[in-house]
């Protein structure tokens, strides 16, 4: 068929038609004109446009993704941007590259609108998350957005242990669905994550707050451990549901694959919020039993904050010595996390879980007059040393005159004494 259109074009159309008065004006070039499909090979369309001739979209193979040619037959109409009035075979070039990007960008608000699943393959990735293709646009998939089976979850949120795994799905398919798009950015944001809801919104839907479920811990984070437990439902026990206690790292009290219990706390769309303390009594409730305003107690500084101080009284109770407790004399610079010290207890909050402390810490000296005492110090010792020295050079001094004068006082014998004796001896 396509060579009797070639023969048939071998006399130029064009030709006839600026000779013939009575045709219809001529389209220019860059018009957008309408016409029916004749044919569409297996990169090219021919188009029957009426007097003015056939025309042929070339090269249409890339946007055969799209919609509108899924469902192209002979006798659709399409329309598409003339190039060249008559190119070297003869017919109406024609493009869809202004026509199609139009298109294109209608079909992605249209499965925006209608929340279509779009599976497609993982181009990249990069320490934010992933790239992919939709209808020729590249998209991009947060890291967020990833579905329980994906997330990358990273204990100590190590950026490039988090590329390392999101590498492992490049080249993969995957199913999303676009969550925002910007025509005039050309910005596509999808979602994996939206593709379960549906689903998972079904099963939600059976679940109530209050219910107690089992489970296993899928994932630790700073903010908190990930709960997966029936049916594949996965939720998440924030730090503060943790334990009663104050948790600075949740990895030091679970691990991955921890068998737990938990109470629903919160359902909200597809997303639950768990707790593993709501099963445990609550210690405030007896705090005001163990603990009274006034009361001094040793508690160990657990963490140190520009607002203040937070102080582990035991293993369930904490408080906090607030900035604007803490005088010039027993400042922050007086406390150090992991030291324990005396606290007066000057506030019970057992609703709200608060408990406010004052401590109580001897009186700093100083610098200054650290420096002005340590002077005084050494001159009263210095003085000291100089004035023992003087004593010792008097007491050897009046020691020596002793001997001196004991020396004279005492009789010598003279050579007239010496003589007697030798005359008595005879």
């Amino acid at each position: 068929m396509i060579d009797s259109i070639k023969s048939t074009n071998k006399v130029s159309e064009m030709e006839t038609l600026l000779n013939d008065k009575s045709a219809p004006k001529l389209p220019n070039i860059g018009d957008i004109i309408e016409g029916n499909v004749i044919e569409m090979g297996s990169n090219i369309i021919y188009i029957d446009l009426g007097p003015i001739g056939t025309g042929a979209i070339y090269g249409y193979g890339k946007f055969s993704g799209l919609n509108m040619f899924k469902n192209l037959k002979p006798g659709s109409p399409i329309s598409a941007t003339i190039t060249d009035l008559e190119n070297d075979d003869g017919y109406v070039e024609m493009s869809l590259k202004q026509t199609s990007l139009e298109m294109v960008w209608k079909e992605l608000e249209e499965k925006l609108e209608s929340k279509e699943i779009i599976t497609t393959k993982v181009l990249e990735a990069n320490k934010g998350g992933l790239m992919v293709k939709i209808n020729g646009v590249i998209g991009f998939l947060p890291a967020s957005q990833l579905s329980s089976d994906n997330y990358p979850r990273v204990g100590d949120g190590d950026k490039n242990k988090i590329l390392s795994l999101l590498m492992q799905l490049v080249n993969k398919d995957i199913r999303v669905r676009i969550i925002g798009l910007d025509k005039d950015e050309g910005k596509l944001v999808v979602s994996e994550k939206a593709t379960k809801t549906e689903e998972e919104k079904a099963k939600v839907s059976q679940l109530e707050v209050g219910n107690i479920v089992e489970g296993e811990i899928s994932g630790i984070v700073d903010f908190g451990a990930f709960v997966k437990f029936s049916e594949n439902l996965e939720g998440l026990v924030h730090i503060s549901e943790l334990a009663w206690k104050l948790i600075d790292d949740p990895r030091k009290l679970f691990n991955v694959g921890q068998k737990v219990k938990c109470k629903i706390i919160g359902i909200d769309d597809s997303r639950i919020s768990l707790s593993i303390k709501a099963l445990e009594k609550d210690p405030w409730q007896e705090v005001s039993e163990k603990y009274k305003i006034g009361q001094r107690v040793l508690g160990e500084v657990t963490k140190i904050n520009p607002f203040g101080v937070f102080v582990q009284l035991d293993k369930d109770i904490h408080g906090l010595a607030h900035i604007s407790k803490l005088s010039e004399e027993s400042g922050i610079d007086a406390l150090e996390a992991g030291n324990s010290y005396e606290f007066e207890i000057i506030s019970i909050e057992p609703i709200d879980h608060r408990l406010g402390l004052r401590p109580c810490l001897e009186k700093k000296v100083e610098k200054k007059e650290t420096d002005i005492i340590e002077k005084i110090e050494k001159t009263a010792k210095e003085d000291k040393e100089v004035k023992e020295k003087k004593i010792e050079k008097k007491v050897e001094k009046k020691v020596k005159e002793k001997k001196v004068a004991e020396k004279k006082k005492s009789p010598t014998k003279t050579k007239k004494t010496v003589k007697t004796t030798k005359k008595v001896k005879k």
